[in-house]
């Protein structure tokens, strides 16, 4: 029997998509391919006896077409304040070989470009999100503002984050350099919530 887990915290991500991204509605990527990178932080989270509070993934991942039609390639960075066994708890979610809505995710990655430790900073500040992703990637994006205040989706067939509406909001930059990826992103989109996991 598998190891019974939950997490909960907070994700954002960003991509090359003008904002909103179609993706999420599982309509074609308005640049004809993604680059996107995903960021998470675990406020609260075990998997078995193994806690996991504090801890920080991210995923870059290049889809090239529509997301919901071709394979992605996919880079998994672990936080590298993790211990042996919070690494491989981590590695195991993020995978999807321990299930809940990242193993429905994992369905549509095709080739994992790599799994690595890195330091990761992730900050929530206001409407602001940013991550550091050792010296890999770099993204920080902004909620937008409409005329009731923050501008949200829900119920999208794509989501990272299910049962949460996201927030949509614009880059302020985003860069990856590896796996032969280079990405200089700004202005493009972003969306960031809250998130609950469990394979229970």
């Amino acid at each position: 029997m598998s190891e019974s887990w939950t997490l909960k915290g907070s994700y954002f991500e960003t991509c090359n998509c003008e904002t909103a991204c179609p993706c999420v509605f599982l309509s074609p990527p308005t640049e004809g391919e993604c680059t996107v990178l995903i960021a998470w932080h675990v406020d609260q989270g075990r998997f078995g006896d193994v806690a996991l509070d504090g801890l920080n993934v991210a995923l870059a991942v290049h889809s090239p077409g529509h997301m919901a039609e071709v394979k992605w390639k996919a880079a998994l960075y672990l936080d590298a304040r993790a211990s042996q066994a919070q690494r491989d708890a981590l590695t195991r979610i993020f995978s999807g070989q321990a299930g809940g809505h990242p193993g429905r995710v994992a369905q549509h990655i095709g080739e994992v470009l790599g799994v690595q430790s890195v330091p990761i900073e992730y900050r929530a500040d206001g409407k602001r999100r940013s991550v550091r992703v050792g010296k890999v990637a770099d993204a920080t994006i902004q909620g937008l503002e409409g005329p009731a205040g923050e501008v949200t989706v829900s119920g999208h067939p794509l989501a990272i984050a299910p049962g949460f509406p996201a927030v949509v909001s614009r880059s302020e930059k985003l860069r990856y350099q590896d796996h032969g990826y280079s990405w200089e992103i700004s202005k493009k989109n972003g969306f960031y919530s809250p998130f609950q996991y469990t394979n229970g």
